[in-house]
């Protein structure tokens, strides 16, 4: 009994570390504008939203989605708007960022997936190339993903 104890404890102790050397080797910091890859404007649109940086997160949109964010920021204020990024961001554990697919020269899409501490979400989004930069231009509705092990349950 105590061999398979030790087996159960040494295998999650390397599963961990693994993790963890993952994570330290794929470490990005933190980005203000959106960016040369699709990915880096999805990364700059979180990072706006989970400091509130409500002309960071505008930078991130073109297209009739600017014109809907900028009417909402109008209707209810920045400050609250800012409030709103920060809450709905604040119970997202982690996102997965799935590579692109391109559909054009100028415009890729690509799914997200948002960690809660009680389900997954996954949403597509489509993103258009301005120059140098890639900015969200359309989104679907995010979709409940089923998870088996949520989010923070001991490993045993």
């Amino acid at each position: 009994m105590k061999k398979k104890r030790l087996a159960h404890i040494l295998t999650a102790a390397a599963l961990c570390a693994a993790f963890l050397l993952v994570l330290v080797r794929n470490r990005r910091p933190p980005l203000a504008q959106p960016g040369p890859t699709p990915e880096s404007a999805v990364y700059a649109m979180l990072d706006a939203a989970r400091e509130g940086d409500v002309k960071k997160y505008l930078a991130c949109y073109t297209g009739p989605l600017e014109t809907t964010l900028r009417n909402a920021i109008a209707e209810s204020g920045e400050q609250k708007f800012a409030a709103y990024l920060k809450e709905s961001n604040a119970a997202i554990k982690g996102v997965a960022v799935m590579p692109p697919e391109t559909i054009s020269d100028r415009e890729v899409k690509l799914r997200l997936e948002y960690v809660y501490q009680d389900r997954n979400e996954a949403q597509t989004l489509y993103l258009e190339k301005q120059g140098a930069v890639w900015r969200i231009a359309r989104l679907e509705a995010a979709e409940r993903l089923k998870t088996l092990i949520p989010y923070g349950t001991p490993v045993e």
